[in-house]
């Protein structure tokens, strides 16, 4: 489609008649009806509207917010595959019980905080209060898969047991009415932090997010990808590179990232030559990457910026060089395939015209150049998303059809509460892991301990604490993961003396990983299932060609100059040769040396791997080093290797 002909995309039958759908009839209309509400008291909490006079204190907002959402998690998500079309009664009475039970404590905020009912409260109190802990257990359920289920359930009754476990496992020790008052009126468990950042910082990103989508900008961003990297070689997966990473870094969610532009992009790679195994992978690591992409990130992001009490703006600039790496090493990568196979572009006459993308979409650039302004330039957070979606609701309402022009406005709010109601069921399972590791003492035990075990050596708390991310990743939500792993594992390496930044993000990397690695490899399973390959083959081929991410991390905690720590001098050097080394290692990776313009032999190949491993470290003489390969590799191929009958280096991008 032509960009010039972007028009919002609207179902041909009203929504709520829709039979196929789970939601239809008198469910689409209680989840809308909850989503507007939920959409308008935040909107009135976070600009301090105080409209009709009401402006709740914080933890009777946090009670509105899950008694408004946790329902919409329990209507929209089926609690077995047989539901998938239909709301069941059971359904409805949780969705009730949640609503009921969550502005109980709402309205009772003042009597939880004066009266003290987080230690001893009526015995009505503590029904709902295990009822709400139950609740939010199978909301997680439902919502993010039994393993994670497990995962919480667990940690939700820890503090029944911790007195009777041995070494740093052991912890103060609950009753259980204790346990059950602690998890739902205190205030680090359902309504800790997980909770307070979609509350409070979260959902005008994700209103922003869905507006984008909503108004057009991802066909857009799929345009203005063809339109610049469309004709060069292998051009088909430079594409799916740059769309990926425009979409990712905007809607932060990796399998969305994956089908929605993955359903365009892997089977014009194929189309191209591009095995279906190695197209799944690209659009894979190329979508995981997006969540990791400034502005807006994954919504992991904004519990970071929490548990670091730092502006969300100082993440989303710690975390740009590390990304900008990450894409520059798949475009690399992909053009030293494409160039070793002989893989051609499209055609130009196939492809949008430049000035007619940016002539449609201008829209989107300015409201994104917008948003990282207000991100960089204020102290409005919170505020910055809702400002900037402004502007994309408008362009949806006038690019509707005709007869259909409030339909995108609906969708919004439907597409927003349906999103922020899966957060809400993941994040209030979540908070009852960081609930009970706080109300034992466990956690900081924890963090103790793996001092203790690390010997003092920080590389073997890295390699320990990496591990430990990984695995936990493929059983866990990545937000699950870090905000368990911020608890026990993040001050143990601050403690060994690394950055905070450095320390909380190389967190989030190796969380991320599991997205792209087997088994898991939740990402390449998503995209094997559009490419029709196997979905090992594709985990396998995504993690090698992700290879630099699992190299990322490690360094730029070891060199926090690559999140912009330290004077513009060392940032620079830095970058420098990170930039070589993964020249380097993608000529390894690929067999094929970008420089020369020709394939590499077994021994170059692997004194670029050498080499580029020795850039990476931040030391003066292994930089010596790795510059030294470098240069006997392009010595020696320059004296013996025969004329290049391949594309000159660079041909690539132009």
């Amino acid at each position: 489609m032509q960009p010039d002909a972007v028009t919002v995309a609207t179902p041909s039958v009203r929504p709520w008649t829709n039979k196929e759908s789970r939601l239809h009839g008198a469910a689409w209309f209680a989840v809308f009806a909850l989503s507007a509400i939920g959409l308008a008291i935040i909107t009135n909490q976070i600009f301090n509207l105080k409209l009709f006079g009401f402006r709740p204190i914080s933890t009777t907002y946090y009670y509105i917010v899950v008694g408004l959402f946790m329902p919409v998690a329990f209507l929209t998500s089926p609690a077995r595959e047989a539901d998938k079309t239909s709301v069941r009664w059971y359904d409805w009475l949780l969705a009730a019980l949640a609503f009921g039970v969550s502005m109980f404590f709402a309205s009772n905020s003042e009597s939880i905080l004066y009266k003290g009912w987080e230690f001893l409260a009526p015995s009505y109190v503590t029904v709902q209060a295990g009822l709400l802990v139950l609740l939010a257990l199978e909301a997680v359920r439902r919502c993010a898969g039994v393993p994670l289920f497990l995962i919480c359930a667990v940690f939700a009754t820890f503090p029944l047991y911790t007195g009777s476990l041995p070494g740093f496992l052991w912890g103060v020790q609950l009753t259980l009415s204790e346990t059950v008052l602690s998890h739902s009126l205190g205030v680090e468990s359902i309504i800790g932090i997980p909770i307070r950042v979609i509350a409070d910082l979260l959902i005008g990103f994700i209103v922003f997010g869905v507006a984008l989508t909503a108004s057009g900008g991802g066909v857009f961003f799929m345009d203005l990808a063809s339109a610049l990297m469309g004709h060069a070689r292998g051009g088909p997966a430079k594409v799916a590179i740059l769309s990926s990473g425009f979409f990712g870094s905007l809607s932060g969610s990796v399998i969305s990232n994956v089908i929605s532009t993955g359903s365009m992009t892997i089977p014009t790679m194929k189309k191209c030559g591009y095995p279906a195994a190695y197209a799944g992978a690209v659009e894979s690591c190329a979508s995981t990457g997006g969540a990791l992409m400034p502005p807006v990130m994954g919504s992991v992001a904004f519990v970071m910026a929490s548990f670091m009490n730092v502006p969300y703006a100082d993440i989303m600039v710690a975390a740009t060089i590390p990304a900008l790496l990450f894409y520059l090493v798949l475009l690399i990568q992909t053009d030293c395939y494409a160039a070793r196979n002989g893989l051609k572009g499209l055609p130009r006459d196939q492809l949008p015209k430049i000035w007619l993308v940016l002539r449609s979409g201008w829209v989107y650039l300015i409201s994104l150049a917008a948003l990282v302004v207000l991100l960089l330039a204020t102290n409005a957070e919170s505020k910055s998303p809702f400002y900037v979606t402004l502007l994309l609701l408008a362009t949806a309402l006038l690019r509707a059809e005709k007869g259909r022009r409030f339909e995108p406005l609906i969708e919004m709010i439907m597409e927003t509460g349906r999103t922020i109601g899966m957060l809400v069921g993941v994040l209030a399972g979540v908070g009852l892991v960081v609930g009970a590791l706080s109300i034992t003492g466990v956690g900081n035990a924890f963090s103790r301990e793996l001092l203790q075990y690390a010997g003092g050596n920080p590389y073997l708390l890295l390699l320990v604490g990496a591990f430990t991310s990984f695995i936990l990743g493929m059983g866990m939500t990545v937000s699950a993961c870090y905000i368990f792993l911020a608890v026990v594992l993040a001050p143990a390496l601050v403690q060994s003396g690394f950055s905070m930044m450095a320390s909380h993000l190389f967190i989030l990397y190796w969380a991320m990983l599991s997205y792209i690695t087997p088994p898991v490899a939740m990402a390449a399973v998503a995209a094997s299932s559009i490419a029709k390959a196997p979905a090992m083959r594709t985990g396998v081929t995504a993690m090698r060609l992700g290879a630099i991410l699992f190299v990322l991390p490690f360094l730029f905690v070891l060199n926090p100059a690559l999140i912009l720590q330290g004077d513009a001098l060392h940032v620079a050097m830095a970058v420098t040769t990170a930039i070589l080394s993964i020249l380097m290692l993608s000529a390894a990776s690929e067999r094929y040396i970008y420089f020369l313009a020709r394939p590499a032999s077994g021994w170059e190949a692997l004194l670029l791997l050498v080499g580029g491993l020795c850039l990476l470290v931040p030391e003066w003489r292994s930089d010596v080093a790795g510059l030294a390969i470098l240069v006997a590799v392009m010595g020696a191929g320059f004296i013996t290797a025969p004329k290049a009958k391949h594309l000159k280096a660079g041909e690539g991008f132009e």
